[in-house]
């Protein structure tokens, strides 16, 4: 059974003894500096698949991060800077590869349960990609996307944490994208595995921050 380790009451303290444990951030936040009008939010996969307390994937602590990633959006809907919403799908009859060998069984975009959920300030309009592998970057158009709009930064929430958040992350940074991972707007299905994802995404990946930290940015560039 998935672990329950993030709730309304613990999520920030916890976040914050994380941060705290994380050698050479201080360091490394002071040699970047955030840029709201170049960057992007991606959410990834805040699905029904793994929300709905129904269903056999859902990870309890994806609810308390729901709060937090809509206070982002909000923030970048109002500023009008771009947000990418991701969702995992096969599409019907696809093969799924070495995931579905490794996993047993995929989840499917004619199934109901692969839709974002209704808590997630969502709309059909925004932009939306359909992944099939662990890095929202692997057949699907977001590099073009992104460089299109010419955004050279990205701010990751979403689910899960060490799978398909780490996954994307690690390449955006392969693609020379600067990462803002936010560590109280993820999670995984256990805290060993949040914390060990942002121990190893710190070294050598990405910036991980609070969500006040991001929306204090974005309200100043405001």
């Amino acid at each position: 059974m998935n672990e329950y380790y993030l709730t309304e009451q613990n999520i920030s303290s916890k976040t914050d003894e994380w941060l705290s444990n994380l050698s050479k951030l201080s360091y490394r936040l002071k040699k970047f500096k955030f840029i709201p009008k170049n960057s992007a939010l991606l959410v990834i996969d805040m699905q029904d698949f793994f929300l709905n307390k129904e269903s056999h994937a859902y990870v309890p602590s994806a609810i308390t991060i729901v709060k937090n990633i809509n206070s982002i959006i909000a923030e970048y809907r109002k500023q009008k800077l771009p947000i990418i919403f991701t969702f995992h799908a096969l599409e019907e009859g696809e093969e799924p590869g070495i995931m579905g060998r490794w996993w047993g069984d995929m989840l499917r975009d004619t199934d109901p349960l692969s839709k974002i959920d209704p808590s997630i300030d969502y709309n059909k309009d925004d932009i939306t990609i359909q992944k099939k592998r662990y890095s929202a970057f692997i057949g699907t158009d977001l590099d073009q996307i992104l460089k299109d709009k010419k955004i050279d930064t990205l701010v990751i929430v979403g689910i899960m944490a060490h799978l398909c958040c780490e996954s994307t992350a690690r390449e955006a940074f392969m693609r020379d994208y600067e990462v803002y991972f936010v560590v109280d707007a993820t999670a995984a299905d256990f805290e060993e595995l949040h914390i060990s994802s942002l121990k190893t995404l710190n070294d050598g990946f990405v910036l991980p921050v609070k969500t006040n930290n991001i929306l204090q940015e974005v309200k100043q560039f405001a």
